[in-house]
């Protein structure tokens, strides 16, 4: 069969118009989509890595610039605030495109990053994260919409666990290269700033020559395997006319789409304290060096990295999702609670604590690879052609939530706020001598009864997420998809007729 612009340039081909015009005519062999998949799960983890940057070196970054823990806090609030809305602005992707959106977004973070190490003050520094937030916002509907694009329903699981690879792997190797590179540049944040600006702007060059999108016709169309290539292809022309753009928020405000938005949202507030304090918490709590801190927090994310990978090959395997969340959700709730324990026995050994996050990282990999797939394939059942401005519904209540959640952890883990100042507060101490001021002695006092307390106020945070991964269980229900690999399999073979029937009349 024809393609539906048989006049087309083939994909293949290059002109430097299509450093702007990334839209594909026809769909992708295995090999080309296999590719452009690759380069969006690759761009997502880079995005991700610029991001996360700044909670790998935060205890540093806290001494450098003599910037309080509330007023770090609040620049991560603000930072998902803006973020959040972001994500909407994205929206915009369905009629706009998604590639260059990602792309020329690489260039911006790279330029951030390359430059926030010239801050002069703390100011600076917060509004060169802000605006950062802004484009990995933007970023965190444009790469998953690209990923559902170039993937399949019956290989969506799979495809969705890599690109969560983006966010898992970028705060991997935040702790990684930290862990590394950190004693051989004498501690300086500075250092882990410039690497991965150098990393980002590489990858802007990648994306700017490999990265690609299908056209409006073919992307919006639900796709459920591979041999339906075909037929969308068929109806690319007639998709493009048809195709109902109009009162897009309206098309996706309903419960299905809400509510488990919510839920994987409240679900991954443990993800999101890791990703901002872990460090903070292992260096304070229990005694670890930044170095030491990161190095466990490898762990956790080389963990969750393998696991969501596997587990969508198994819910692609099986047909099914549900069964992966619930599964997923009981681990994590089981070890965030044992996780919660040894926040008050401060000489719990690094082995344990590994073990413990390890295993929370599985249980929340085991329930959100499988959850990204639903959702999109929620979305698709309402309007393929709308599947950025679901997925930036889902980005914007992510980022409010995870806004809130930062805005309120301050005010229940309030000694952080005087152990963060800990390190500066003793070196006064040792630079006095044997005869420090009173006020210096009543600061070390402070810092003791905030040690004291602190644990406990973070137990009462570690209760809050498992209270969020529970209700998740209940969020998350909406969602399309069977819970007997049975039954979805005589759906997906009914599929398979169905198409055969209509290829063989079209």
């Amino acid at each position: 069969m024809a393609p539906s612009n048989p006049t087309a340039a083939p994909a293949d081909g290059f002109t430097m118009d299509r450093l702007w015009r990334r839209g594909l005519d026809r769909y992708p062999s295995s090999g080309a989509r296999y590719w452009y998949l690759a380069v969006a799960v690759f761009v997502t983890i880079i995005l991700y890595y610029e991001l996360y940057v700044t909670g790998g070196v935060a205890p540093l970054v806290l001494e450098h610039f003599k910037m309080s823990f509330i007023y770090y806090v609040n620049i991560l609030v603000i930072s998902n605030l803006v973020g959040a809305f972001g994500s909407l602005a994205a929206g915009l992707a369905d009629r706009w495109g998604r590639a260059n959106l990602v792309t020329y977004g690489l260039l911006v973070t790279g330029v951030l990053v390359l430059i926030t190490p010239l801050a002069p003050n703390k100011f600076v520094f917060g509004l060169f994260l802000v605006l950062g937030g802004i484009v990995e916002g933007m970023c965190l509907v444009a790469t998953p919409a690209l990923v559902r694009d170039f993937s399949p329903q019956i290989g969506r699981a799979s495809a969705m666990g890599f690109w969560t690879l983006g966010p898992v792997v970028g705060s991997l190797v935040v702790s990684f290269v930290a862990n590394r590179t950190l004693p051989h540049f004498d501690n300086s944040w500075t250092s882990q700033f410039y690497i991965v600006a150098v990393v980002g702007l590489i990858a802007f060059v990648i994306a700017l020559f490999g990265l690609r999108e299908l056209k409006p016709g073919l992307r919006d169309q639900v796709m459920v395997s591979p041999a339906d290539r075909e037929l969308v292809e068929s109806r690319a022309g007639q998709a493009e006319r048809q195709v109902d753009l109009e009162n897009p928020w309206r098309q996706m405000l309903h419960m299905d789409i809400l509510a488990p938005a919510l839920g994987v949202s409240i679900l991954l507030l443990i993800y999101y304290t890791a990703v901002g304090f872990f460090t903070v918490y292992l260096t304070s709590n229990f005694g670890f060096t930044t170095s030491k801190a990161n190095g466990i927090n490898t762990w956790y994310w080389g963990i969750n990295a393998v696991s969501l990978v596997v587990v969508g090959v198994l819910s692609d395997r099986l047909r099914v999702r549900k069964p992966f969340m619930v599964a997923g959700t009981v681990l994590a709730v089981v070890m965030t609670f044992v996780f919660m324990t040894k926040t008050t026995h401060p000489h719990t050994s690094a082995t344990t604590l590994i073990v413990i996050i390890a295993l929370i990282s599985l249980g929340l990999a085991t329930a959100y690879a499988p959850w990204m797939a639903a959702f999109t394939e929620t979305i698709e059942k309402r309007n393929p052609a709308l599947t950025a401005t679901g997925l930036a519904i889902w980005g914007w209540i992510l980022r409010i939530v995870v806004c809130v959640a930062f805005f309120v952890l301050p005010y229940v883990v309030t000694a952080m706020n005087k152990l963060v100042e800990a390190p500066a507060v003793l070196a006064q101490v040792k630079a006095a001598g044997a005869n420090p001021p009173p006020a210096l002695l009543a600061e070390v006092g402070k810092i003791k009864a905030a040690a004291a307390d602190g644990p406990h106020q973070w137990q009462t945070w570690w209760w809050v997420c498992i209270v969020a991964e529970i209700l998740f269980l209940g969020l998350m229900l909406p969602l399309v998809g069977r819970w007997s690999p049975k039954a979805a399999k005589a759906d997906a073979d009914e599929h398979e007729r169905e198409v055969a029937r209509l290829t063989a009349a079209s």
